[in-house]
C-alpha cells in the first residue's frame, strides 16, 4: 500500500505530463451559440489551453485544429448503448471523430458518456464495455498512449464523504465501479469527477458554511477535520476529492488519480437559490483556480495535481430550470465577462481579457512615498499626459496618490505599447486586467477607448533605478502625508488590484 501511495505522484505526471492544468467545459445549449471560430479566439484570448466539449463536433474540432489547445472529446449518453454493444460501432465512432483529426487536433481524451451511473442507470451494465471498446480501436490506431479514456461520474456515488476516510462509493455499483477502476488502473488513465460545492452547501441546510464552500480563509477553529486521519479540510472541494481517494482504496485502488470534469458555481439563480450571485461565483472559481494551478492538493494527497475544468465557459440561456442552470457561464455568448475574476497576474488562465486589456496600476500595499516619487517621475521624465488628474478634470477624484499613480502608470504602460519593463516603477506597480476606470474618468486602454499613444522612450524606472524625485504638480502635502491618507492609499489599492 505505502509504495503504491508513493507512485501516485509518478502516475499523476504521466498522465498529465508535469503541468496541473485549469480547463474549461464548452456547452452549446445557447440561442446565439458563437461560431467555433468565435469560440477559439475567446479560449486563445483567455490562455485556456485544456477545453472538454460534450460531443466530438466535426467544426469544432476542425477550429481547434493547429492550435496547440488540449481537448477532452465526449460521446455523448445516447450513443452509449451502441457502441457499449458493439466493437464496430465503436471502432467506427473513432475512426470519424479521433482518426479524422489527430495529429492536427491534439485530442488528449475521450469521456465515455456522463455521470452514467446517476442520470442514464440503464446503460450502466455496458459502460465498462464501451470504455474497453472505445480504448481496443485507439489501440489498433496506436493512439492509445497519447489518448486516455474515462467516464465523468457525479460526486452523488460517493456516500458518507465526510469524514472522507469513511468515504465508500454506493455499493450497489460495485459490479461497475471494481472492473472501472481496475480498467483505468491498467491503462494509466484516470477518475473523471464532477465536484460541486454549490449543491453540497445548498442541500445542506446550513450544516456546511458558505465561507467552506467558497475557499474562503477558516480560523483553524471552524476547520472540518477527519477524527480518523486528524487531516484538516478547509474547503469542501479537497474534502470531496479526498472521499474519492478513499472509495477507490476501499476497493483497493491507490494508484489512478483524480481529474475534476466539472466544477463551478452559477451567478444568477430563482428565489430559491439565494447564493447563486456573481459576487460568490467569482470567489468560488477564482479561488479554485488559485487552488488548482498553486499545486495545493488535497489534505490526503497534498502537492499532487488536481486538474479541473470549469463549468462552464457560456451561459447557456436554452438549459431548462431553475434559473441557475443557465448561469454557471464566465461569459455571454458574445464573448463579454460575467464578471472579472480575481486574478491580477498577466498571463493566467482566464484573465477575462477578452480584448487584450492589461492594465498597469499601484500594487498592493505599496509605500506611499514610493508611489508619489513614480507619480512624479511618470508624469515628468516619462511624458504622460497627467492634466486628466488636475483638479477639475475627469481623473481628480479620488484624490490620493493610489488612484493618481495608477492612472499615470497605466497611461505610461499604455503608450509604450505595454513592453516588458514598463509597469515596475520600482517594484510598486503591477499589471491587472480589471479595468480601473471610473465614472467619466476612463482610463487609457480601456475597451471602447484607445490610449494616446506618444512618442516617448524613456523606460519607467526599474527596481534598480534612483532616479524618482519630487516635482510639484501632482504631489500630495510636499510628499509628506498623514496617517489618513496612507490608510486612504491603502483602501483606495483594493479597488485597483
Amino acid at each position: 500500500m505505502a509504495i503504491l501511495l508513493l507512485l501516485l505522484p509518478l502516475l499523476v505526471s504521466a498522465v498529465y505530463g508535469d503541468e496541473t492544468f485549469i480547463g474549461v467545459n464548452i456547452g452549446t445549449d445557447l440561442s446565439d451559440m458563437p461560431s467555433p471560430t468565435q469560440v477559439v479566439a475567446l479560449l486563445k484570448a483567455q490562455n485556456v489551453w485544456h477545453v472538454r466539449l460534450y460531443d466530438a463536433d466535426r467544426a469544432m474540432l476542425l477550429a481547434l485544429a493547429n492550435t496547440g489547445i488540449q481537448v477532452t472529446i465526449s460521446v455523448p449518453n445516447e450513443q452509449l448503448l451502441g457502441i457499449g454493444q458493439s466493437n464496430a460501432t465503436a471502432a467506427n465512432w473513432v475512426a470519424r471523430n479521433v482518426i479524422a483529426h489527430v495529429p492536427a487536433t491534439n485530442i488528449t481524451a475521450i469521456a465515455v458518456g456522463s455521470e452514467v451511473l446517476t442520470a442514464l442507470p440503464n446503460a450502466a451494465p455496458v459502460l465498462v464495455s464501451a470504455l474497453k471498446l472505445i480504448h481496443s480501436a485507439l489501440v489498433a490506431s496506436n493512439l492509445d498512449s497519447q489518448i486516455k479514456v474515462s467516464t465523468p461520474h457525479s460526486s452523488s456515488i460517493i456516500l458518507d464523504s465526510f469524514p472522507p476516510s469513511q468515504a465508500f462509493f454506493n455499493r450497489s455499483w460495485d459490479p461497475v465501479m471494481v472492473p472501472l477502476l481496475k480498467f483505468l488502473q491498467s491503462t494509466g488513465s484516470y477518475l473523471m469527477l464532477n465536484v460541486y460545492p454549490y449543491y453540497d452547501y445548498m442541500q445542506s441546510n446550513d450544516v456546511i458554511p458558505l465561507d467552506y464552500a467558497l475557499f474562503r480563509p477558516l480560523p483553524p477553529n471552524k476547520e472540518a477535520v477527519d477524527a480518523n486521519t486528524l487531516l484538516h479540510y478547509t474547503n469542501v472541494f479537497d474534502a470531496i476529492v479526498d472521499a474519492a481517494y478513499f472509495s477507490m482504496s476501499y476497493l483497493n485502488i491507490t494508484n489512478v488519480p483524480i481529474v475534476v470534469t466539472e466544477s463551478g458555481w452559477p451567478s444568477k439563480g430563482d428565489s430559491s437559490e439565494p447564493d447563486a450571485t456573481v459576487d460568490n461565483a467569482n470567489t468560488y472559481n477564482s479561488n479554485l483556480i488559485k487552488h488548482v494551478i498553486n499545486n495545493t492538493g488535497t489534505p490526503k494527497h497534498p502537492g499532487i495535481a488536481v486538474s479541473t475544468y470549469i463549468y462552464e465557459l457560456y451561459n447557456e440561456d436554452l438549459r431548462p430550470s431553475p434559473l441557475s442552470e443557465k448561469n454557471w457561464g464566465l461569459f455571454d455568448a458574445n464573448g463579454t465577462p460575467v464578471y472579472i475574476l480575481h486574478l491580477t497576474a498577466a498571463g493566467t488562465v482566464f484573465a477575462n481579457d477578452t480584448t487584450n486589456q492589461t492594465f498597469c496600476v499601484a500594487k498592493d500595499g505599496a509605500d506611499p512615498k514610493m508611489l508619489q516619487a513614480a507619480l512624479d517621475w511618470a508624469c515628468g521624465p516619462g511624458k504622460v499626459d497627467c492634466s486628466p488628474l488636475l483638479q477639475g478634470q475627469p481623473c481628480y477624484e479620488p484624490d490620493n496618490v493610489v488612484s493618481h499613480s495608477t492612472y499615470a502608470f497605466n497611461a505610461y504602460f499604455q503608450q509604450m505599447g505595454k513592453s516588458t519593463g514598463t509597469c515596475d516603477f520600482k517594484g510598486v506597480a503591477t499589471i491587472s486586467t480589471t479595468d480601473p476606470s471610473h465614472g467619466s474618468c476612463i482610463f487609457p486602454g480601456s475597451f471602447g477607448k484607445n490610449g494616446t499613444i506618444t512618442n516617448g522612450t524613456s523606460l519607467a524606472p526599474s527596481s534598480n533605478d534612483t532616479s524618482l524625485g519630487c516635482p510639484t504638480q501632482y504631489f500630495y502635502r510636499s510628499c509628506s502625508f498623514t496617517t489618513s491618507v496612507i490608510i486612504g492609499a491603502f483602501l483606495m489599492t483594493a479597488v485597483f488590484l
